[in-house]
């Protein structure tokens, strides 16, 4: 970096610079610039570098009485720095006619105290505490090192202070050189106006020309016949031709050209001076610059100094510590020589007892077996007395056993009379009841068919609910008398039909309950999830103990239709209430693997199952509760008397508030409301304005003791209303049961949980074992049962080598497990 200043270099130390001053003169008069040209150089003032610098030197004991000494290059420097000194040159100051003013400064030979060395040698004493080698370095010779660097430290604050003084000089230089930038400013504004009037005369001036061009064109253009008449009167007149007067114009344009050259080396003068100006105060802030750059190496010089000082103070203290430390070195010298001494009588008496623990170790073994030979005699002798006394307690039990044989063969023998009696009287029963025995040998599709045509036959006002009701409960029972009148009036017509059932109207005894379930899937119809499975699952789980269960599904248009066994629609229309007004609803029916399922088809005008999707739409709770209250109306109108509804996750909530708020009172009140939670993740809330759509109460049921939800108070909550208006509620396993009456687990409804918990219960979810049966899987490469473990084997390598694993060991265990990936089951 080259600047114009009289500066002071701060380098690797304190080297030679060298500053030549020379004068500038500007074109105007001021006080002058100091013009100086210095090279500056990075320096890195680190101590903690040149500490990583230091030398490690070998282990070993000094000597306490050498002296400290300085060694290598160090010495030579020091030496260096003492003899040669600080040499400054003087101050010249010339002064020339324009009171200009210039000095010339000279360092050299400047040699800076680097702390480096002194760093080394408290580097050095440290090193003795952990037992290293001090290097030998003269006490006096660091006191004259720091004397010598306090010296340098006055030296540079000297330097300093002088250029405080030339920054002070320079500052009044720029104060001046402002005044007269100032008054340039206002010569040249002088300038700019009288050339603005010069260019206004100029103007003028060539108007003039013209006129004058003019007036010579009309002289020129006179006749030669009135020219003597013209010269005669010219010369009584005055003169003033036209001549002089061009002459005169000529002379004053002239004047004004001169004038306004004159103008023009003015403003280029001008310029050439603010040019100047500008690059004085360039100067000016480089000088600055400079001037922060040496206050900033001086406070690192001071910092060095004060930790120069810090080591200095620490050396004294670590002598004495030294010798502390060997003084202890030659007592634990001594201590341990005294302990080998001790650890080798120790030794000997080690194997000394090693050799008697020998000893003792026989003695113990042979004690043991002498120990086991009394005990097992002793043991003998126990023995010998318990069986003893067990033979004197059989001979006891011997004659008692005898006379309650006795006893139990007069007992025998009444109760064969007894049971003789009792044989004959079943026999005559089974005589009497062979005509009412249920028949097995039809299939459930068969029953479940019988049980959709006495349905429709009631929706279609052919039967009345009465004797619907008796020919419902028939084919439940699985009557044969209903299998009959079928197989007989298959060729008839319907009338025929319908008259041959009606005979048939009795009062039998009930088998079971009747189960209807409320659902938005189906396996294997309409199934997204867990819950088609548990839907069709328990339906058939149930419908084998001997229940009558039926499903109720909306109909989906993208469902599995060539599943469905016997689909038709019924000649019946249902009416169900939404948004004010009444909307009809188409029911069809069909079987499916032998369930008797109704699919409720809405006419509404947003098409709520007609999206292509299960779910995912932006209505879904409109769609749901349309559903639910469709689903309610059909069991109304069809005359259903079920024992349970049972509904199924949010979709399906709707129907608890709504069965016992609006249809209890219709007289659809036989029977309970079971709930069953999939997962608690998934609650369907929504604002409480759209619980008004179904026909419920937003004021009545927008409550926190209702449905309203726990997180937000302006929406309802249908998994919370379930909870609440069911009779019993039911979830996946007995541990997510417990998870979700948790902060944690239960998505914000586990105050509601806690507060009915008497009728929550986990329930442990299990599969359909018709349809993952190994012996009929036809997805298997070999059908297996539990008794075919080959099979099984086959099926084992198949899978290992369709997943590419090895088979080097066939009896390695291969565990495969694939479930829903949801968040309650991670945690299980």
């Amino acid at each position: 970096m080259v600047t114009k200043l009289s500066t002071l270099f701060i380098g690797h130390g304190w080297s030679g610079v060298t500053c030549n001053h020379s004068n500038a003169l500007l074109p105007f008069p001021s006080p002058r610039l100091l013009p100086t040209s210095c090279k500056m150089r990075q320096r890195n003032f680190s101590s903690q570098h040149k500490r990583q610098q230091t030398k490690k030197v070998s282990p070993g004991r000094p000597p306490m009485d050498t002296n400290l000494e300085p060694n290598g290059d160090e010495s030579i420097e020091f030496q260096n720095s003492t003899s040669h000194g600080v040499s400054s040159s003087d101050l010249e100051t010339t002064a020339t006619n324009n009171n200009d003013q210039s000095f010339a400064v000279k360092h050299t030979n400047v040699t800076d105290f680097d702390s480096s060395t002194l760093l080394e040698e408290t580097k050095s004493l440290e090193d003795a505490d952990g037992g290293d080698h001090l290097s030998s370095v003269r006490l006096e010779d660091l006191i004259g090192m720091i004397r010598n660097a306090e010296k340098n430290i006055l030296l540079l604050n000297q330097a300093r202070v002088r250029a405080l003084e030339d920054l002070d000089k320079i500052l009044t230089e720029k104060e001046g050189l402002q005044g007269e930038i100032n008054i340039l400013e206002m010569r040249l504004a002088e300038t700019d106006a009288r050339i603005k009037v010069a260019a206004h005369d100029k103007i003028h001036v060539e108007l003039l020309e013209g006129q004058l061009e003019k007036l010579k064109n009309e002289l020129s253009g006179r006749g030669d016949t009135n020219g003597s008449e013209h010269d005669m009167y010219e010369n009584q007149k005055t003169p003033l031709s036209p001549d002089t007067s061009f002459h005169s114009f000529r002379k004053e344009l002239s004047s004004l050209r001169t004038e306004n050259m004159s103008l023009n080396d003015d403003i280029k003068k001008l310029k050439a001076e603010l040019s100047n100006v500008m690059e004085a105060d360039e100067r000016v802030i480089i000088l600055e610059k400079e001037r922060s750059s040496l206050a900033a190496a001086l406070k690192n010089l001071e910092s060095r100094f004060a930790v120069a000082q810090e080591d200095v103070a620490k050396l004294s203290t670590l002598k004495f510590e030294c010798k502390d430390l060997w003084e202890k070195v030659e007592t634990l010298q001594v201590l341990l020589d005294k302990a080998t001494k001790q650890a080798d009588q120790a030794i000997l008496v080690l194997q000394q007892n090693h050799e008697l623990r020998k000893k003792v170790d026989r003695l113990e073994e042979s004690l043991e077996e002498a120990n086991v030979y009394r005990l097992s005699s002793e043991k003998m002798q126990q023995y010998n007395e318990l069986m003893q006394q067990k033979i004197k307690l059989m001979e006891e039990r011997l004659q008692r056993s005898d006379q309650e044989i006795h006893s139990h063969v007069q007992l025998y023998q009444e109760s064969v009379k007894e049971f003789q009696d009792t044989l004959n009287s079943l026999k005559e029963d089974s005589k009497r009841r062979a005509l009412d025995e249920p028949v097995d040998d039809m299939p459930r599709e068969f029953w479940t068919r019988l049980l959709l045509i006495v349905d429709g036959w009631l929706l279609e006002k052919k039967l009345s609910s009465t004797d619907a009701k008796l020919l419902r409960e028939m084919v439940w029972k699985r009557d044969g008398r209903i299998r009959d009148a079928y197989f007989t009036c298959k060729d008839k017509n319907e009338h025929e039909a319908v008259a041959t059932f009606l005979r048939l109207t009795s009062s039998p005894a009930r088998p079971g309950l009747h189960i209807i379930h409320i659902a938005a899937e189906m396996a294997p119809v309409a199934k997204v999830g867990g819950l088609g499975d548990v839907v069709s699952g328990l339906s058939k789980a149930l419908q084998k103990k001997g229940h009558l269960v039926e499903i109720v599904l909306p109909k989906y248009d993208c469902m599995q239709y060539d599943r469905i066994g016997d689909l038709r629609v019924l000649d019946v229309v249902v009416e169900s209430y939404f948004d004010g007004r009444l909307f009809k609803n188409k029911i069809w029916v069909g079987t499916v693997e032998g369930l008797p399922v109704y699919f409720i088809e809405p006419h509404h005008p947003d098409k709520f199952f007609w999206r292509g999707q299960f779910y995912g739409e932006k209505d879904d709770f409109r769609r749901f509760s349309f559903f639910s209250r469709a689903a309610l109306e059909l069991l109304l109108q069809a005359g259903k008397k079920p024992d349970i509804i049972h509904c199924h996750d949010w979709q399906t909530a709707f129907v608890a508030p709504l069965y016992w708020d609006l249809y209890t009172p219709k007289g659809l009140n036989s029977a309970r409301i079971c709930f069953t939670c999939h997962n608690f993740e998934y609650q369907g809330t929504a604002p409480a304005s759209e619980l008004a759509s179904c026909g419920l109460e937003v004021y009545q049921l927008n409550r926190p003791d209702r449905m309203q939800d726990n997180s937000a108070h302006d929406r309802v909550n249908p998994v919370k209303g379930a909870i609440v208006f069911s009779n019993i509620v039911t979830t996946v396993s007995p541990s997510y049961a417990q998870e979700v009456r948790t902060t944690e687990g239960g998505h914000g409804l586990n105050a509601t949980l806690n507060s009915h918990s008497k009728k929550f219960v986990g329930i442990l979810n299990g599969i359909d074992t018709d349809a993952w049966n190994p012996a009929t899987d036809t997805f298997l490469k070999v059908q297996y049962s539990a008794d075919d473990l080959q099979g099984k084997a086959e099926n084992k390598e198949a899978i290992r080598k369709h997943l590419g694993l090895s088979s080097a060991d066939a009896r390695q265990p291969l565990v495969i497990f694939f479930s829903v990936m949801s968040k309650h089951y991670l945690r299980f």
